[in-house]
């Protein structure tokens, strides 16, 4: 049931920590698990749930509900990016003050940049003899990571996960940054979330852990996700604990899916089957096109990933269809993504992971954030009033982007009748052309009874005891090949050229 914004409270942020492997991410997840668990409880969580919570007092010494992702949530959280849900509302980018900035660093900076999401930088292991903070400030700025005071407006605390120094603080900076997010949620709309882990128990079924955004979940509703469906009857807290409810930014398991949910997917609560049922349905409509037009990679097929902004959503099922017609044997047109609306940062970083991408917009502009990131991007940006214009436009793509494929052109082929003399590698032979003409200098493949026995090249042309550059067809001439295979009587020559179409 949908409620006005009065009904609406503050929901506490759920938090992804990222950053390089070596870097101290599972080390300040366990000192943060260990010393911050509701209850008290500490050691062996991650084995019920990949997520969970922690109370910490805020500044006013107020406690305070904190969701951590675990590692295995990771992978959903990159999937999901690419969909443009968020399951996380804050990132951590730990990195290490021993190491500095690392390529998986930096992958993990465009992860959470691609979410859209704010972040705090937590320069860790300050305690090792090898930190060097400043350094690590610097290359982090030299990266294009500017952090407060040094540049930019990225929080950051210094930190030693392994001891604990600085983690307290970071937390604080945790529930300073959600409060800026004015995160809010009503706990009487029915739930809804995202699925950051599944896997199928040999004892217990179908499991799944969700990370409710909104809404409460009871005993007696139904889970839909994508096209698997659950009820509530064993659902636990992320300590695997039975519970009868739960409300935003918690994390949940749920046992009894009938399909294994994708990761990464949206869930829905229902009130009973038969309306999950019609949620299936629903989803499976929605999802149609994207499934059809799920082109696999192919050796020699080029792939055109593209994504597609108009002004309402039938223009782009038009739009799409068009483009699709277009799918050559060599060259195939992949729809990674489809909106309403103006052109906007996040498609834009969406099309930058391939460099291949184009985005094409109908009756629609980017918006201003777009324009100014795609002077770093450079994401191949057209848009069009008129449905014909793209799918030209589309045609010349396809010409300047098709795979070259390199093949043999025969221009002419000679009849050997008589070889004269042999050195090293240059043999003098007699030969009529029989089709095409040669030049001297032309490449040449030696055919004995059709088949190529090696290669060779014309270094010399006569004619009539003349030296010449070209004989032509049905003419006999002298010829001086340089080559290592040994020519014979009744071998044919084949003159050939390599062009590339």
């Amino acid at each position: 049931m949908e409620k006005n914004k009065e009904q609406t409270i503050e929901r506490p942020p759920a938090v992804v920590v990222m950053g390089h492997i070596d870097h101290g991410k599972s080390t300040l997840l366990d000192y943060i698990r260990k010393s911050n668990i509701v209850d008290g409880e500490s050691g062996g969580i991650t084995q019920h749930l990949s997520a969970y919570e922690v109370v910490h007092k805020d500044e006013h010494g107020i406690d305070k509900k904190i969701t951590f992702l675990d590692t295995p949530g990771h992978e959903a959280f990159s999937k999901m990016r690419a969909r443009g849900a968020k399951t996380a509302d804050i990132a951590i980018l730990v990195v290490s003050a021993e190491d500095s900035v690392k390529a998986q660093t930096l992958e993990a900076w465009e992860t959470i940049k691609d979410s859209g999401i704010p972040y705090i930088v937590a320069i860790n292991k300050i305690d090792k003899p090898g930190a060097n903070i400043e350094k690590t400030k610097i290359d982090l700025a030299e990266k294009g990571i500017y952090l407060e005071n040094y540049g930019g407006d990225v929080p950051f605390t210094e930190i030693s996960a392994k001891k604990g120094d600085g983690v307290d603080k970071l937390l604080v900076l945790v529930l300073l940054v959600a409060e800026l997010a004015e995160l809010k949620g009503d706990s009487n709309k029915t739930a809804t979330g995202v699925v950051i882990e599944s896997h199928m128990d040999p004892k217990r079924g179908i499991c799944a852990t969700l990370v409710i955004k909104d809404g409460t979940i009871s005993k007696g509703d139904f889970v839909v996700a994508g096209d698997a469906v659950s009820t509530t009857r064993i659902m636990e807290n992320f300590l695997g604990k039975p519970i009868d409810n739960a409300t935003f930014s918690s994390p949940i398991g749920i046992t009894g899916f009938d399909k294994l949910p994708e990761v990464g997917s949206i869930f829905t609560t229902c009130s009973s089957k038969r309306d999950a049922e019609e949620c299936v349905i629903i989803t499976k409509t929605k999802n149609t096109t994207p499934k059809e037009n799920n082109i696999p990679d192919q050796e020699g097929v080029k792939i055109i990933p593209i994504v597609i902004k108009t002004d309402v959503f039938g223009t782009g099922e038009a739009i799409e269809k068009e483009i699709l017609k277009l799918t050559q044997e060599t060259i195939k047109f992949k729809i990674i993504a489809r909106g309403v609306g103006a052109i906007s940062e996040n498609d834009l970083k969406l099309a930058s992971a391939n460099k291949d991408t184009v985005v094409i917009g109908f009756h629609t502009k980017m918006d201003t954030r777009a324009f100014e990131a795609n002077e770093a991007l450079k994401v191949t940006v057209e848009t069009f009033d008129i449905i014909y214009k793209i799918t030209d436009w589309l045609k010349e793509l396809i010409e300047t982007r098709r795979p070259r494929v390199e093949t043999v052109e025969v221009t002419g082929q000679v009849k050997i009748l008589k070889t004269f003399s042999a050195t090293k590698e240059k043999q003098v032979i007699g030969g009529k052309v029989i089709s095409g003409k040669i030049h001297e200098g032309n490449q040449v493949r030696i055919l004995r009874r059709e088949a190529e026995i090696g290669r060779g090249k014309i270094v010399g042309l006569q004619q009539n005891r003349l030296e010449v550059r070209e004989i032509l067809e049905d003419t006999e001439c002298g010829l001086m090949i340089q080559s290592k295979i040994e020519i014979a009587n009744g071998d044919v020559l084949e003159v050939f050229t390599m062009v590339t179409k």
